[in-house]
């Protein structure tokens, strides 16, 4: 059931595969080279061998994210520090709220926190979108989410006030 369950989701998104109808340069590139890569990273197969594939799928989406922002400070409140230490070495990981780069928490948090405190280049990965679509709705509609990515399993806000405010929906 569960397998039919994933490919039933992955059918209903095809027409969003691979950054099709992504006008932005900068968005379309994200999504073709850190969201939906496909060659292995150096650092795979030391990674979550035991895992069940959603967790080691969205460990390795981590990995990619840490890889390409290089952030120095990060948010883990999902437990995949395995993950984000192996994409930069340097990264500490903060439980405080007022300095981070990039933020890896449940849709449960308070995310107004979170946004109070982001700057531009912060970016924040939403867990367990799906079950609580509403509440991924209100932090799309907020005017500080710049660009919101819809991965069904996740879903990633990147504020940049320089850019105008786009929502996708991502075939993750």
């Amino acid at each position: 059931m569960y397998r039919l369950n994933r490919l039933f989701v992955w059918l209903s998104r095809i027409r969003h595969c691979r950054g099709f109808g992504i006008q932005s340069p900068t968005d379309y590139w994200f999504v073709r080279y850190v969201v939906n890569e496909h060659w292995p990273y150096y650092a795979y197969e030391e990674l979550g061998l035991d895992d069940g594939w959603l967790h080691r799928k969205l460990g390795q989406l981590y990995f990619r994210l840490v890889n390409w922002r290089q952030p120095q400070t990060i948010i883990d409140r999902v437990g995949v520090g395995v993950y984000l230490h192996a994409g930069c070495h340097r990264a500490s990981v903060v439980n405080d709220v007022s300095d981070y780069d990039l933020a890896i928490v449940s849709l449960k948090e308070n995310y107004h926190e979170l946004f109070d405190h982001a700057v531009d280049g912060s970016v924040i990965v939403f867990q367990d979108i799906a079950a609580h679509k509403d509440l991924w709705r209100s932090i799309m509609s907020d005017k500080r989410a710049t660009i919101c990515f819809d991965l069904y399993y996740c879903g990633i806000v990147v504020f940049d006030s320089h850019r105008t405010k786009q929502s996708y929906v991502v075939n993750f």
